[in-house]
This record gives structure tokens, sequence and C-alpha cells, in this order.
């Protein structure tokens, strides 16, 4: 598994989603380093980390995971800032395995039933089918399917950094693998313990996502108690590439605002 650790002041981890990597908040780390030390991992299967068929990378294992990074990097209740699929794997290491957080900040999460696009459920009835497509269908196919994630449009050089981990034979098997290993039952697990959550959390989303609509950023705020809601217009599921520096705006203050009042 490869992550990274640079800069100086209040831990700060990010959590990437499905189909992304690290490298999506890679920008905001960066942005954020000068006050703070900040944390980035591409989950098992995802970015440059390991894609071998042999290595799970469903929910459970992730939220394990994540919760065995905080330990391992001896972070001392660092606050979580989560996307996509990486909302619930933040949930689960936090719900289900004892990683304590500063704060909890959920972008455009994955966190409540029902989920998972028509596509998704056609690959995961037939994930062996899709990892045997012809190399330039599969990479029409994952062009298509990111290309609706954003709400204002992608530049090649961004559609090449969301692609290009998932071409090859290695990047093909493990992008249809991934999917097939998604399930509902890992949110279904920890859904019902949302009403438990003792810590600050900021709920961020965009107006226009077409994957999770803006009705479960409402849903979720008011199944976790104190949370605070923050709508971003103009941006849709890759909120991060449509509306980056409104998403920045929000995020600094956020984090400045936990810091004040841890001291």
């Amino acid at each position: 598994m490869r992550w990274d650790v640079w800069g100086d002041g209040p831990p700060v981890v990010f959590c990437h989603g499905t189909p992304w990597s690290s490298a999506l908040w890679r920008p905001f780390a960066d942005a954020l380093s000068s006050g703070f030390r900040v944390h980035l991992w591409d989950m098992p299967g995802y970015g440059q980390s390991s894609m071998e068929a042999e290595h799970r990378v469903s929910l459970d294992v992730q939220g394990e995971l994540l919760s065995d990074l905080v330990g391992h990097w001896g972070l001392d209740r660092p606050h979580l800032i989560a996307h996509d699929y990486g909302g619930a794997v933040a949930l689960r290491a936090h719900l289900l395995h004892g990683a304590l957080y500063g704060s909890l900040t959920l972008v455009d999460v994955v966190a409540l039933a029902p989920w998972g696009s028509e596509f998704f459920r056609l690959v995961r009835d037939n994930a062996e089918v899709f990892a045997a497509l012809p190399a330039a269908v599969h990479e029409g196919a994952v062009r298509a399917y990111i290309k609706g994630a954003s709400h204002r449009g992608l530049d090649e050089r961004r559609m090449g950094m969301l692609v290009e981990p998932w071409l090859g034979s290695l990047g093909q098997a493990a992008f249809y693998r991934q999917i097939a290993q998604a399930d509902q039952a890992y949110t279904d697990e920890v859904e019902p313990l949302y009403g438990s959550l003792a810590l600050p959390v900021l709920i961020v989303w965009g107006v226009e996502d077409t994957w999770i609509p803006v009705d479960r950023a409402h849903a979720l705020a008011e199944a976790i108690p104190g949370a605070r809601l923050q709508l971003v217009r103009d941006a849709g599921h890759l909120i991060q590439l449509d509306a980056p520096e409104g998403l920045a705006t929000v995020l600094h203050g956020w984090l400045v605002e936990q810091g004040q009042r841890r001291a």
C-alpha cells in the first residue's frame, strides 16, 4: 500500500473513493501542508497500491486498514476528510474499529442505502465478462463512466489522471474487481450507528451531484447529531475538480475552527 506524509501541524488524513485515488486530494493536501501534517493513502486496489487479485478491496477490509493506519502513524485524533466510498471507510474505521478522530468531514460520501448505480449492479453480476473486454472498449467505458461524475466537464489532463490507473491488464481487472466487491451490507452494518457519533462532523456536497444526489446530504445531516451541512453550487460528484477553490475554502475554515475549539 502506498502512502505519503508531509507538512507540519495538527494531523489531517484524506480518504479517497472509487474509482479514484489519493491524487484527487493531493492539491488540497499541498495547500494545507503549511499548517497541518497531511496524510494521503491509496486504498489497496486503487492508485499506486497493490492491484493483485489476492488482495481483497471490500469496505470491511478498507475500514479496518484505515484504523490500523491511524495507529501505525501514531496519530492522536486526526482530522479525517473523506470522499465518496472513503466516507464509508472512515465511518467503519471509527464506529467498528475504534479509530478516534478530532473531526470528520464527509464529502459527497457513500453512507446511506441505497447506493450503487445501474452500472455498478451490471458489473457486479458480470465482473468476469467486463474484465475480458478488449482494452480499447474498456477504456471507453471507464472514460464514459468517469465523465458523468463531473458537472463542469473534465479536460484531457484530468481525465487521463483518473483513467490511467485502470488501464492495462492489471488495472482493467482491478477496476471491475473493486466494483464486484462493493456490497451495501457494509454500510447497512454501520448506518444504524450514525446517531451515536459524538464528534464534530461537517458534510459537504456538490448540489449538482448526479452520482449521489444532494437529498442524501440532507438525510445524512439529519442522521448525525449536530452535523453541519455545507452545499457547494455548480459542483457535481467530483467536487474537487468542479469547485476546487470553494471546497478548499470550506475545508481550511473548518480545520482552523476545530483547532481553535481544541485550544
